[in-house]
């Protein structure tokens, strides 16, 4: 996993998945395949901006079981096809989700760094966020499992 400018700041993951980083990379990019996976079990989301480029912009509404709506505002600040992804959401609460893609022969280790602008803000949102983001992670397999 990459450094973190500050680790106590830092919510993580991480997961071995059956598949290619081109693969994995694919279900990034494609918005209407990103749009099925993105968030914890019962969220969908609507996208209003998609911009899959450095500098790119990324507005959209995650849409939770509760009836509630999350608008989210995302820049993306680094793609590199097949092996990076770094996110900045702009909206609250700030940090900057940084996915890693490794090839480990014919599977992708993926690892997901989500640095918060302090360690206050992460503690507050850990509890929230690991299961979310394990969650997360499981539709992913799941879109992953369901293209092969």
């Amino acid at each position: 996993m990459p450094p973190a400018n500050n680790p106590n700041a830092v919510v993580s993951t991480e997961r071995v998945l059956s598949v290619s980083p081109r693969d994995v990379f694919a279900v990034f990019e494609r918005p209407d395949r990103l749009a099925q996976w993105w968030g914890p079990n019962g969220f969908r989301n609507t996208f209003e901006q998609f911009e899959f480029a450095t500098g790119g912009r990324w507005n959209f509404v995650m849409h939770g079981p509760n009836g509630a709506n999350y608008p989210n505002e995302s820049v993306f600040r680094e793609i590199t096809p097949d092996t990076k992804i770094v996110i900045e959401h702009v909206s609250q609460p700030r940090f900057t989700l940084t996915v890693t893609l490794t090839a480990h022969g014919d599977k992708t280790h993926l690892a997901w760094v989500q640095e918060f602008e302090s360690a206050e803000v992460a503690a507050k949102m850990r509890p929230i966020c690991e299961p979310a983001n394990e969650q997360n992670l499981d539709r992913l397999e799941a879109i992953l499992a369901s293209k092969r």
